[in-house]
């Protein structure tokens, strides 16, 4: 077995079936490429030509506003498959936003014509696509809900307890929180310095130390401050 069949087994388990001829023929015709840091993988307007599945890593799927504002609609990461993607093959449709590598990106990248004849002749790769894009979907109605009826403080606290580590350090600009809230870094900047005076964060170069978790959660249980 290679590497990239080892690799495709592992991240894609429901992708591999001994009685489908048709998935063993996916895997063998996927690319899996290696992209940096920072680098743009599909962008508004261009056209979609491969059904995109990270192996390892992860993708940042923003939209840019009129004003020129970032706003993070989801990520793509390890074992995930990308719904902007799915739905302009599906579709026939050219990007509405832009998908950027956070960090060093593993990726199979599955030929269009590859994709529509796979969804034709797989029932189990249908019921992948499809539950992927249900999942997916689900999150982005979810994420929208919690932008329009939650507080900047509420959000802020979710976001900085999800991306924290071990060492309570959440790795993330100012910038990057803006775009993930989707709203303007003089806000995230204003609100983080009401919780550093709180004591509970202290503010770093490209990074936040968590000092005071279960304050922030508590701010998340109440929904604002």
């Amino acid at each position: 077995m290679s590497d990239k069949q080892a690799l495709w087994q592992r991240q894609f388990p429901a992708l591999v079936a001994d009685d489908d001829p048709v998935l063993a023929a996916l895997a063998e015709q996927a690319r899996l490429v290696t992209l940096p840091a920072g680098q743009r993988v599909f962008q508004p307007g261009g056209r979609c030509e491969s059904y995109l599945l990270v192996a390892s890593g992860s993708v940042r799927v923003q939209l840019l506003t009129e004003s020129g504002r970032e706003v993070v609609l989801y990520h793509v990461r390890a074992g995930d498959s990308c719904v902007l993607t799915t739905s302009c093959l599906l579709g026939g449709d050219h990007y509405p936003a832009e998908g950027v590598t956070e960090t060093e990106v593993q990726a199979f990248l599955v030929a269009g014509r590859d994709f529509d004849a796979a969804l034709q002749e797989s029932g189990r790769f249908r019921r992948f696509v499809f539950a992927r894009l249900g999942a997916r979907l689900a999150e982005i109605i979810a994420r929208i809900e919690q932008l329009t009826a939650c507080s900047i403080d509420s959000r802020l606290a979710h976001t900085l307890l999800g991306l924290r580590d071990a060492g309570d350090r959440a790795r993330i600009t100012h910038q990057a929180l803006a775009a993930e809230l989707g709203t303007a870094r003089e806000v995230v900047s204003r609100h983080l310095k009401q919780f550093e005076e709180r004591g509970w964060l202290e503010l770093g170069r490209g990074s936040i130390r968590i000092c005071d978790a279960a304050a922030l959660a508590r701010l998340l249980q109440q929904g604002g401050p």
